[in-house]
């Protein structure tokens, strides 16, 4: 009967290749191989005899062809099929029979038959008490996507399985409920596991994006705060660059006016030409170091302010100048009455916003003509050198006037 099983199996190898279409990647060749190698395990530790073997191993093999015509009632395609390929290899109509009966017991529906039937049964869904379950559960959900059957989500078809597991499945034969069912066992409640910590997580989520919800609605005024803070940062960045500018300035026309007056006011007395130019250039850096000082010289208020003030909302409590005069009880009093008014607090930061606005308005006003004035100083500066070194070197010739 050896040669008869090598034949079977060379039959559906050439069969699925030919004729099953590569959308099955569950229900194919190799699957037939797992219920074959699944059969072995259970004849091996049981006490079957030779014709039972061999019915066991054929069925195996040939359980699965149907699919090659259609998907529903491929049990009943798969006998057909089988029928065939054994009468015309000369097996007798009662191992044939027992194929057959053995095909029939792989629909899920209905309990098996028999001892044959609840081994074959088993067999074909051996998977559920094997360590590569998942994967083969995988190949599975492809093959329904592949063909158009159903598109299960990860969720959908973790909750398929244990359903099935759980309600639909069972195994039958002793060797199947000692050896594959400890491990079906471990699938199922890894499934279940991996059930309630999706739940948990979705619950978090939920949790974290509710509370990210009410967080907003409580707090409305986040997209103001986050205004102000933003322009009030920028306000102080440009202020500080409009005083390193200013500090360049000084800098740069403070060490003008030393080397002006270290090299050249000791040649005026002798050098008239430079008088001009050198008063030029000593002016313009004078008015640039001053229009410097102007731009960033502090204005300080008079710091009180009165509990009417406060009262009538019209004191900045964020600025400096308003309270550096004033006790520390009272400036802390000023502060909790500001806390308690929301509208208080964001008039404050709206005034501080304002006369910052109106502070660098003014200090790069006056830079732009500071930096002007310097510029224009230094170019008449050089032109008026030029020309008195020019004007300098012409010789000046005196008319003789002869006397009779």
């Amino acid at each position: 009967m050896s040669d008869i099983i090598q034949e079977t199996d060379d039959f559906i190898l050439h069969l699925f290749k030919e004729k099953l279409p590569n959308t099955f990647v569950y229900h194919n060749y190799t699957h037939s191989k797992r219920v074959y190698k699944s059969i072995m395990e259970i004849i091996e530790d049981s006490q079957i005899n030779v014709k039972d073997k061999t019915i066991l191993k054929l069925a195996g093999l040939l359980h699965d062809t149907g699919y090659i015509n259609k998907r529903e009632g491929h049990e009943e395609e798969s006998v057909l099929i089988a029928t065939d390929f054994l009468k015309s290899k000369n097996v007798d109509q009662d191992i044939i029979d027992g194929v057959n009966k053995c095909i029939m017991a792989t629909k899920f529906k209905g309990e098996p038959n028999g001892k044959l039937e609840e081994i074959m049964r088993d067999a074909d869904s051996s998977h559920f008490g094997k360590e590569y379950f998942q994967e083969a559960s995988n190949f599975l959900r492809q093959e329904y996507k592949s063909q158009g059957i159903r598109d299960y989500s990860p969720a959908e078809w973790r909750d398929e399985n244990i359903e099935v597991l759980v309600k639909k499945h069972q195994f039958y034969s002793d060797y199947a409920m000692k050896n594959w069912q400890p491990q079906k066992e471990q699938n199922l409640s890894k499934l279940i596991k991996d059930k309630k910590k999706t739940k948990e997580k979705l619950k978090k989520e939920e949790l974290k994006a509710e509370l990210k919800a009410k967080y907003k609605d409580a707090s409305p005024e986040r997209g103001i705060q986050s205004f102000f803070r933003v322009a009030l940062k920028n306000h102080i960045k440009l202020s500080d660059i409009a005083d390193t500018k200013a500090n360049i300035l000084l800098s740069v026309n403070a060490i003008i006016i030393s080397l002006v007056l270290s090299n050249l006011l000791s040649k005026l007395d002798s050098n008239d030409f430079l008088v001009i130019p050198t008063a030029i250039f000593v002016i313009s850096s004078a008015t640039t170091m001053i229009l410097s000082v102007i731009a960033t010289r502090p204005n300080v208020t008079r710091g009180e302010f009165t509990k009417e003030d406060v009262a009538n909302k019209s004191v900045n409590l964020t600025f400096f100048g308003n309270f550096h005069k004033m006790e520390l009880s009272e400036f802390e009093w000023a502060v909790e009455e500001l806390l308690k008014d929301r509208d208080y607090i964001y008039s404050s930061l709206t005034k501080d916003l304002y006369f910052l606005g109106k502070v660098l308005d003014r200090k790069y006003r006056i830079l732009r003509y500071t930096y002007t004035i310097f510029v224009i100083g230094t170019i008449i500066s050089i032109v008026a050198f030029g020309l008195s070194f020019y004007i300098s070197e012409i010789p000046i010739e005196i008319p003789q006037v002869e006397i009779n």
